[in-house]
């Protein structure tokens, strides 16, 4: 079975053009979109939809940098362990923490510029990883990477906390 990069004709590694990538997406959907099964039998329909399912799968994964890097990894044989793997450097356990707290006095104090100014630097730490996943991949480092991989997934999901608590200070 092919993998999520040959499925579109695009050279394994982590920078993806993404024009690229949208062009072949949408050559792969044009080629088996159901609309052009309509008189296929059942079974023909089913493979189709099976392609159809795969290709949307695929593109999501290469057009999301943190998804992109996860499935790279795991196509070299590297488990992220996101469940139970939990062990970070302490430097980065120690701005986990203070990111947290700041998160938190942002939000009891409702003072949304600190909280764009927390998601400002969350940005920068995201760029920042990019940057060293792309790196660690690019010289086939993927024990390193899938950590990077696993502090981008906390930076990722703190993010969507500052933008949630923005939105409800925004609605309030």
């Amino acid at each position: 079975m092919q993998n999520h990069f040959e499925l579109f004709n695009l050279p394994l590694q982590f920078a993806v053009d993404v024009q690229a990538l949208d062009s072949a997406y949408r050559d792969v959907q044009n080629r088996v979109h159901p609309d052009k099964y309509v008189n296929a039998t059942d079974a023909e329909k089913r493979v189709a939809m099976q392609w159809a399912t795969r290709a949307n799968e695929a593109y999501q994964t290469l057009k999301h940098p943190q998804k992109r890097a996860q499935y790279m990894c795991e196509l070299a044989g590297v488990d992220l362990q996101t469940e139970s793997n939990t062990a970070m450097p302490m430097a980065f356990l120690m701005q986990q923490m203070e990111w947290r707290e700041e998160l938190g006095d942002a939000r009891a104090a409702k003072d949304v510029e600190a909280l764009e100014g927390l998601d400002q630097q969350l940005r920068r730490e995201r760029k920042t990883q990019l940057a060293a996943i792309e790196q660690q991949i690019g010289s086939n480092d993927y024990a390193q990477a899938a950590q990077g991989v696993r502090a981008l997934m906390f930076i990722e999901k703190l993010k969507q906390e500052i933008d949630s608590a923005l939105s409800l200070l925004e609605d309030a």
